[in-house]
């Protein structure tokens, strides 16, 4: 079973909630940061990607960028456009999107918990990736964004969470990007935060990384050389645990995430394909079934179906961004690591089919292909398993916005 732990929220000021929350900071390039955070001052992107503060020439991994981190946080704490609490609390966050809504509990999990598997990962990550935000981290010594967590359905806190939000008032209740209604309550009553810390101690037995992988692995390492400075510190110190919003898997939803690829087409790839597909031209792209992929060149999609002898019921092997991978992009194009290969790229789902037509009709890619997407229970199979899926799985819509939620790790 796992452990969760109220904290004392670093959180924006009502009145400048909507300002302040922006998208992850993983999501935007540098430029597009600037763009976003420019006439804004309240925007958390002055913290989370601190290089829209520094001239361009830096680079974002100099130590200026984490220093000035480190400085507009305290600057927004000083100027009360962040606040922190001053008792530990829970919060839920819910976010609503064409109508859909999913509610996670904000709190703070254990490096324990992580360490002895019972917070599971389905995705490697990258050193490069880590060590960015583990700087990013100690500049601050707070965890900066939360980590996005999901676990299956349990009655009993979802019974307490529902009843907070019939019975309590938000305290942001805002409209973000692309239409997300974003609303946080406070859970100050220190019976129901019992409750919710028992609910998971003893009937939860496992967390599940939705997204965050590197944000992780950051926390975790930063939370593991303070504990080695400082071993004479309790359990219950901070810096054992790490921000995340826990959600249950029935009520988040992964769109497709698809491929495309600069590639040259040899003479009989028709032919090498229709040995493991069934191919037909259609009309439109977009799969609506698993084992079928849109495959979008010169100017005209096909549906490609999977022959049953690409098949399989290995939980990775079996998945549908597996199989593209292992028969058409390793067998036919020699694409071997997709994470560093150049003759690949991604694009999430909620860019659409339009933009897999217009990166092939540009003429900078050859070949696109749509995904049917990866499902909760395929995520919790591979992570349960212990294996690996292979990168770009999964594309979880919304985004939880940074800003709303950071964790002090209290050692400075």
């Amino acid at each position: 079973m796992v452990m969760i732990h109220p904290f004392k929220g670093i959180r924006p000021s009502e009145k400048f909630s909507a300002q302040i929350a922006t998208l992850p900071y993983d999501v935007l390039s540098s430029q597009e940061a600037r763009e976003l955070g420019k006439n804004n001052p309240y925007s958390y992107l002055h913290i989370d990607k601190a290089e829209i503060d520094l001239p361009e020439s830096l680079s974002p991994y100099d130590d200026q960028v984490y220093a000035k981190a480190a400085d507009n946080l305290q600057a927004f704490l000083q100027k009360q456009w962040l606040i922190q609490d001053d008792q530990p609390l829970f919060y839920l966050y819910e976010l609503t999107m064409n109508g859909r809504a999913q509610t996670g509990l904000v709190a703070c999990t254990a490096i324990a918990d992580y360490t002895d598997g019972k917070i599971k990962k389905h995705e490697f990550t990258r050193p490069e990736k880590e060590v960015d935000r583990i700087r990013h981290i100690e500049a601050c010594d707070a965890n900066t964004s939360p980590i996005f967590l999901t676990y299956r359905r349990n009655q009993t806190i979802q019974e307490l969470m529902d009843f907070w939000k019939k019975t309590q008032t938000p305290v942001y209740d805002f409209t973000g990007f692309h239409d997300v209604i974003h609303r946080v309550w406070l859970i100050n009553d220190t019976h129901v935060i019992e409750q919710l810390e028992t609910a998971f101690a003893q009937e939860v037995p496992a967390l599940y990384i939705a997204d965050g992988h590197h944000r992780t692995e950051s926390a975790v390492k930063v939370g593991q050389k303070k504990k080695e400075t400082q071993p004479n510190a309790p359990e219950t110190a901070e810096f054992n645990y790490f921000l995340s919003v826990i959600f249950p898997k029935e009520e988040l939803e992964i769109l497709d995430y698809n491929r495309i690829l600069n590639v040259p087409i040899k003479a009989d790839f028709f032919t090498r394909l229709e040995k493991i597909f069934t191919v037909e031209k259609v009309e439109a792209g977009k799969p609506d079934q698993p084992k079928t992929f849109g495959m979008y060149i010169a100017g005209q999609w096909y549906q490609l179906t999977a022959k049953n002898s690409i098949l399989s019921d290995d939980p990775v092997d079996g998945l549908d961004v597996s199989l593209l991978q292992n028969h058409v992009f390793a067998d036919l194009f020699g694409i071997q690591d997709i994470r560093t290969d150049k003759r690949i790229d991604f694009v999430g789902g909620i860019r659409g089919m339009k933009e897999l037509e217009q990166a092939v009709d540009s003429g900078e890619w050859t070949v696109a292909f749509s995904v049917y997407p990866t499902t909760m229970d395929d995520l919790l199979n591979v992570a349960d398993a212990g294996k690996i899926m292979p990168p770009k799985s999964t594309w979880f819509e919304p985004k939880l916005l940074s800003g709303l939620f950071v964790h002090d790790l209290e050692t400075k």
